[in-house]
């Protein structure tokens, strides 16, 4: 494939994203917190916070030991937690916290407010918001205890001078008088999930996120797997003990079989979705279906003759269960894949057709004329719709995007062309060397182009085209080489060369 010019591109990254909270006690639990050993409350433990662990020294003692105390409780191992705490001397939460976390199982919510304000935090605002969700929990107790008239003075003497969420504070007023939105809110909120909230809304060095331990574990994890360059496996176990790296093994490199049914050079191939097929065009006029076997072979199913100049394409349908080939500068014919029926034949006088494509829907196909315009037609051959002027080249790929609304193709020898069918805006893609080909890759965000200069480009067709990698190592002299996407996720980038290499 030859290596990365310039910047290698970040091909769709997973994101990751904190699974949020659980695990914490219900609203009528009496289990204590972690950390709220009646001794460790008692007494004050020295703070760990200046030394380091780990080989480079960027690991802070006290933030590694609350965090793995942290998962110990989160386990159920409650007796570790409070041991590790004991022995480190570092507490998981400060005796404030601990008794504020307490204070809101309990359903002490007044006092929960005042411990709120003592436990220093600095930002004014923050403090507000929490007091606002602790007393709105307020709110919705005592309206479930059918005790109207404290929620109403909580709801004017409490929660409004706060002066935050308006709008809140007017569904909240509605739930004195409709009993339907009352309970609604009630099914889902309890004392365990006001506590998730508190600790996502409170500074993590005050309340420690649940799940911390997990969560960088597994964003080590995926960053080693990211970073592989041979990672190529659907197989989502990955051992903590050892980094992980895969042998190139995960990449294809031998020969399985040699396909030679065609009588002349084989000009495309392309896999149906579901991968059950193989589709073969070729200079020899004919295309050829291939069915992939049990044990991975492949075998003719159908040869498709009649076209009368060599077939130069082939495009599956959305369910796979037809096919159109495309004769160069001749017509294109429509399959059926189970029989090997031509379906549909579909010309237009003084124009030859060039390239072929199906709607997302399945219900339309696009073709690029000889003439550079580009033609919809419904499957029994009704012209639907034309775009005329420099939309396609005689020799062109065409593409749609899997929303129906942008049509690509090549409208200059360097420039590829995304037309947008209902609004007829253009964006363009303007290249220094002649374009041969291009492949979209299956998320319609990426665009591979072959150029005749023996590169191929990268671009990152979302908004305004970016050029973001270039490929080099491949040969061409004679013949059109392809790219493509491929492998897990797409993450790799695969050429043809005229040296008889992938």
């Amino acid at each position: 494939m030859g290596g990365v010019e310039d910047e290698e591109p970040s091909m769709k990254r997973m994101k990751l994203s904190s699974k949020g909270l659980v695990g914490l006690s219900n609203g009528s639990s009496k289990e204590p917190v972690g950390g709220l050993s009646s001794d460790l409350m008692a007494r004050p433990l020295p703070s760990k916070g200046d030394e380091h662990v780990g080989s480079k020294g960027v690991i802070k003692k006290e933030e590694f030991v609350r965090i793995i105390a942290k998962a110990l409780y989160s386990l159920g191992y409650g007796k570790s937690g409070a041991h590790l705490e004991e022995e480190s001397g570092i507490p998981l939460h400060s005796p404030g916290v601990n008794l504020f976390m307490q204070q809101i199982l309990d359903g002490n919510w007044d006092d929960s407010v005042a411990t709120l304000y003592k436990i220093g935090l600095a930002d004014e605002s923050m403090v507000r918001s929490a007091s606002f969700l602790i007393l709105e929990q307020k709110f919705f107790e005592l309206l479930n205890g059918e005790k109207v008239m404290e929620a109403l003075k909580t709801l004017r003497t409490e929660i409004a001078p706060l002066c935050i969420n308006s709008s809140r504070i007017r569904e909240l007023s509605s739930c004195l008088v409709s009993a339907s939105s009352r309970l609604d809110i009630l099914r889902v909120r309890s004392r365990s999930k006001l506590l998730e909230e508190l600790q996502k809304l409170l500074p993590p060095t005050v309340m420690i996120p649940e799940k911390r331990l997990e969560h960088l574990v597994e964003q080590a994890l995926i960053l080693q797997r990211e970073a592989c360059p041979f990672h190529n496996s659907l197989d989502k176990e990955m051992s903590l003990y050892s980094d992980h790296h895969c042998g190139k093994d995960q990449i294809p490199s031998s020969t399985l079989q040699i396909l030679e049914a065609h009588d002349d050079e084989v000009w495309f191939v392309q896999f149906s979705h579901n991968g059950k097929y193989l589709a073969s065009a070729s200079k020899d006029q004919t295309a050829i279906i291939w069915e992939v076997g049990i044990n991975g072979r492949l075998s003719v199913k159908h040869r498709l003759s009649g076209h009368q100049k060599p077939v130069s394409s082939v495009s599956w349908s959305p369910n796979d269960q037809e096919l159109l080939t495309c004769g160069v500068e001749e017509a294109i014919r429509r399959w059926d894949v189970s029989t090997g029926k031509c379906l549909q034949i579909y010309e237009k006088a003084g124009a030859g057709l060039v390239s072929c494509s199906w709607f997302p829907c399945g219900k339309y196909i696009l073709c690029g004329l000889s003439d550079k315009s580009i033609c919809m037609w419904e499957l029994d051959g009704k012209e639907v719709e034309s775009w005329k002027g420099q939309k396609t080249l005689k020799i062109s790929d065409l593409e749609i995007t899997d929303d129906g609304e942008e049509i690509l193709s090549i409208c200059k020898a360097n420039v590829v062309l995304l037309f947008n069918r209902e609004t007829k805006d253009e964006r363009f893609i303007e290249e220094y060397e002649t374009i041969t080909s291009f492949s979209l890759s299956n998320d319609n965000k990426f665009l591979l182009v072959n150029l005749l200069n023996q590169e191929i480009h990268l671009w990152n067709i979302e908004g305004d085209p970016k050029l973001v990698g270039k490929y080099k190592g491949h040969k061409r002299a004679r013949f059109i080489i392809r790219s493509c996407f491929g492998g897990l996720k797409q993450a790799f980038i695969a050429s043809g060369s005229e040296d008889s290499q992938v």
